[in-house]
């Protein structure tokens, strides 16, 4: 048996690890790069493998990292079915469009932004994919439930374990049989944080002979949440009333967005807050909430009871969906009291580029950054205290206050990581530390080094390891 590492392999976008075992091939995860034009360059280039000789995929979850690259990869050849959770199938419909949809927009405004000149001697942009083989890809999907096992091929067999990360979030327990001898597979997937809201806890796996983890967070903890949401509640007063300006929040369109949410509505409910005007501008951001309410039985007891209260009409929290461009953008209009969430959560396209646009250059406006920001996107130069930025060719000066918070990771942080691993009764013969940059998956090889006697790396980009 073979596993090789084809993306999020000291870094922590591009998640793709090919298993070949006894006359099967297999992919876990398909997931785009980020960050930069070499995550564009990674994204263009031919997959190193065959797609057309790969039996299935097995997919974690919906996030773009993760799922990014399954239209791409049917559209090169791959037919067979894609598994995974039944609530990330219908998540998948969502993300893989809107991603589709993002890819034509870009290559139609690169086509028009070039002279004649330019595109006779380039030729023309085209996307990196469309939205017919992101329905391609959808088409391919196959939903299943937590905790029940099934065999996607004679001698592979697999079941899904809440990972407790964003809705439909999976570990993956994958048995292969290879010569009569069967052999267990445990990737990660990416860990949720235990004891958050919303989403339930991450399942314990006991055993594994191979372990693939993540480490995003491998070389630091979260704040704590409640001093989080002290520090939320702290920036939304002070923004909206006493420099009276408007919350700008670059939110991932899956989890994030909905995470927060439910803290404007918890601290209302507590009192801390009232009136509050919150504008979710993301079509994709609207339609995973929706979807997020209709999978209430994959909350917690918590978040139930919430949505729940809000439901009866005793939240004075006005969430509003744009419904249009124009409705988008109109919200730069406002001049106080508005609190907008936006995707992308780095700032590498969509809507909130133009309200970074316009709010950035006003001090009485917050920009709160509420998530991972990787290395090369906007979001990473406004943590890192830009003066100025380019947004779509134009320098825009940074004078609103950049914020940010950690305690809302939807990642699990170094301490969770560790504890998670501490479910396992015996330590696995090898374990993989992938989806970190290198300090964090550095630091995660230690820590779990310093447990374990059995080997634990990281892996380089496309290194392969023979599982025996």
């Amino acid at each position: 048996m073979k596993l090789t590492f084809h993306g999020a392999a000291g870094e922590v976008t591009g998640s793709a690890y090919l298993v070949e075992a006894d006359g099967v091939r297999f992919l876990v995860d398909c997931g785009m790069f980020q960050g930069g034009r070499e995550a564009d360059e990674k994204n263009r280039r031919a997959f190193p493998f065959d797609p057309a000789s790969l039996d299935f995929v097995v997919l974690t979850h919906a996030h773009i990292d993760h799922s990014g690259l399954l239209p791409k990869l049917c559209r090169d050849g791959f037919s067979g079915p894609i598994h995974t959770s039944t609530a990330t199938t219908e998540l998948l419909e969502i993300m893989l469009k809107d991603s589709a949809h993002i890819h034509e927009r870009d290559a139609e405004r690169a086509n028009r932004s070039n002279g004649k000149v330019r595109r006779k001697q380039r030729g023309q942009v085209t996307p990196l994919y469309t939205i017919e083989d992101a329905d391609t890809a959808i088409s391919q999907t196959v939903g299943h439930e937590y905790d029940e096992a099934f065999s996607p091929a004679e001698n592979v067999r697999i079941r899904l374990r809440d990972a407790g990360h964003i809705l439909g979030s999976a570990i993956l327990e994958i048995w292969v049989i290879e010569a009569g001898i069967e052999r267990k597979l445990v990737f990660s997937g990416d860990l949720g944080q235990p004891g958050r809201p919303i989403i339930r806890d991450p399942q314990k796996v006991e055993t594994a002979d191979y372990l693939v983890i993540e480490s995003t967070y491998g070389d630091r903890d979260h704040k704590a949440l409640e001093p989080s949401l002290y520090d939320l509640l702290e920036i939304a007063r002070h923004t909206l009333e006493e420099k009276r300006g408007n919350l700008i929040i670059p939110a991932f369109a899956l989890g994030r967005s909905q995470e927060l949410i439910y803290y404007f509505q918890h601290l209302t409910c507590q009192g801390h807050l009232k009136n509050l005007n919150i504008f979710l501008d993301s079509p994709m951001a609207q339609a995973v909430t929706r979807l997020t309410m209709r999978h209430l039985d994959l909350f917690d007891a918590e978040a139930r009871k919430l949505a729940n209260w809000h439901a009866a009409g005793k939240s004075s929290v006005l969430l509003k969906f744009t419904e249009s461009v124009e409705d988008s953008m109109s919200l730069n209009l406002i001049r106080s009291g508005a609190i907008i969430l936006s995707a992308s959560g780095m700032c590498t396209a969509g809507r909130i580029l133009h309200h970074l646009r316009h709010g950035l250059p006003k001090p009485q406006n917050t920009v709160l950054i509420a998530g991972y920001q990787a290395s090369g996107t906007l979001g990473r130069r406004l943590v890192e205290g830009a003066s100025n930025v380019n947004i779509f060719g134009d320098r825009v000066p940074v004078n609103a206050d950049i914020r940010s918070i950690s305690g809302f990771s939807a990642h699990a942080d170094r301490t969770a990581l560790l504890g998670w691993a501490d479910g396992f009764r015996e330590c696995p013969k090898r374990t993989f530390i992938t989806h970190g940059e290198p300090a964090a998956a550095e630091a995660m090889r230690r820590s779990l080094g310093g447990k374990w006697e059995s080997g634990v790396c990281v892996p380089d980009p496309g290194e392969t390891f023979d599982l025996v």
